[in-house]
């Protein structure tokens, strides 16, 4: 039998002004899938199959670490009060303690850990503090990723967020917005600017603009055309060459689409018919009317840009470090920031626990997403190296060292998971981004202040 993939990976569904790219199918894989099926103790990725996804998300403000940290070590731990939400995904995660960011302190420059924790957390570097346009960092680890590996995919990388970045004025202590704002860097002044709304995110993923004009785009929304029905002759057409389990793959896929455009028209209708009242959360316009639909619609939309292979590298800041957005149908209306730093006061701590355990929350569902798409033999979540965490360790503190980090995903065989790993005091974050780039195939000897490769992820 031939190990030909009968379907290339680069095969798309086209129709009016639509260029659609799909998901992995069994017709993709050398010998029709059945060649992989036959490997044994690894995932796909691990020979060659499908790539290895990078994705990092960033959460403000810290975490309340005393109800943090796990107790035991290695495969027997037990989650702590504020990873609970973690509980279903607990074989598929490491936590990490004991790792540290070094050039978010100080340093001799005074007060704006906020804006040192988020512009540090992905360049290891530290921020020249200045509120000017004589900004200077840093290349982040998912733009070195993106250098080595993006050239491979119709994006090289996806910047989501869920709320506007700055790049002008002071936000923190004399530090330029632009720190506070973002956390993915192309250049030294270079900050990559977020994509925070949906619909804006759907088009780029599966419109085409080079073919559709602003016309063609006027006349689908006045006729409220999914996306799939202007590819569907082409995808009846592919559907005759497929067996059975591509099929069903397929149609999972198509289902995908349509519910995140029902929920994508709805939020606009919503926004549309609201009234024009002062906000309740520190959020643009346009878009899901709570932090939770919002973070998961962007989850959804990422997972199938990693899907469909068209970017191996994203990154998600679910808001701007320094952060003071509520959060109602939690029942605060008390600022994030401000709860951060309690004092130890009962009910500030018992609110900035929510705040927390919500985070954690849309974690468990990223990483549930990812592990629900089939890819070959395993999972997307199997080829994904999924990082979470902060630049601050206990908000209440502004320190930088035992950060909060949650990585997911076996990185196509490269990590074990379902363990509490705990380093060295003081060992430096960006090991871990040493790892994976590695792992992504972007391998480097040194990134920002790393003295090697974290051990024990293997």
């Amino acid at each position: 039998m031939s190990d030909k993939p009968m379907l290339s990976r680069r095969t798309l569904l086209r129709g009016f002004g639509t260029a659609m790219a799909l998901p992995m199918l069994d017709a993709m894989l050398p010998g029709n899938g059945l060649v992989q099926a036959a490997v044994t103790g690894l995932p796909n990725a691990a020979k060659g199959a499908a790539p290895v996804r990078s994705a990092f998300m960033f959460i403000p403000n810290g975490v309340n670490f005393p109800e943090w940290t796990p107790k035991g070590e290695g495969a027997n731990f037990a989650l702590s009060k504020l990873l609970e939400p973690l509980a279903k995904v607990r074989g598929d995660i490491n936590v990490l303690t004991g790792l540290t960011l070094d050039n978010a302190r100080a340093k001799g420059d005074g007060p704006g850990d906020h804006a040192r924790s988020a512009a540090a957390f992905l360049t290891g570097a530290h921020p020249v503090k200045t509120a000017g346009r004589d900004i200077r960092l840093g290349v982040s680890v998912d733009q070195v990723a993106a250098a080595a590996i993006g050239n491979r995919t119709k994006l090289p990388s996806l910047e989501l967020g869920l709320d506007k970045g700055q790049i002008a004025g002071e936000c923190d202590s004399g530090y330029s917005c632009a720190y506070v704002s973002n956390i993915s860097w192309r250049g030294e002044q270079s900050p990559m600017p977020k994509e925070i709304d949906p619909a804006s995110l759907f088009d780029r993923l599966f419109g085409n603009g080079e073919q559709r004009s602003a016309a063609d785009a006027a006349r689908q929304a006045k006729r409220r055309k999914s996306v799939l029905d202007y590819v569907s002759e082409d995808s009846k057409r592919l559907e005759k060459k497929l067996g059975s389990s591509d099929r069903h793959k397929l149609d999972e896929f198509a289902t995908s689409i349509r519910e995140i455009e029902l929920r994508i028209d709805a939020a606009r209708l919503a926004d549309a018919a609201a009234p024009m009242v002062k906000p309740t959360m520190d959020r643009p316009a346009g878009i899901p009317g709570t932090t939770a639909e919002h973070m998961r619609l962007m989850v959804d939309l990422l997972v199938l840009a990693f899907q469909t292979d068209q970017t191996r590298v994203a990154s998600v800041m679910v808001a701007r470090d320094g952060s003071n957005r509520n959060f109602p149908d939690l029942g605060i209306t008390e600022g994030h920031h401000s709860l951060s730093h309690h004092g130890g006061a009962a009910d500030k701590v018992a609110a900035i626990q929510k705040i927390d355990r919500f985070h954690m929350e849309q974690l468990a569902y990223f990483i549930t997403r990812l592990k629900g798409v089939k890819e070959g033999a395993g999972t997307l979540l199997d080829n994904t190296q999924l990082v979470c965490g902060s630049g601050i360790g206990d908000g209440n503190r502004h320190n930088h060292e035992n950060l909060p980090i949650v990585w997911a995903g076996g990185a196509g065989g490269q990590v074990k998971t379902g363990r509490h790993i705990v380093y060295a005091k003081n060992t430096p974050l960006c090991n871990l981004y040493l790892n994976m780039l590695g792992n992504a195939g972007a391998k480097a000897e040194r990134f920002g202040d790393s003295d090697g490769r974290l051990a024990n992820l293997a």
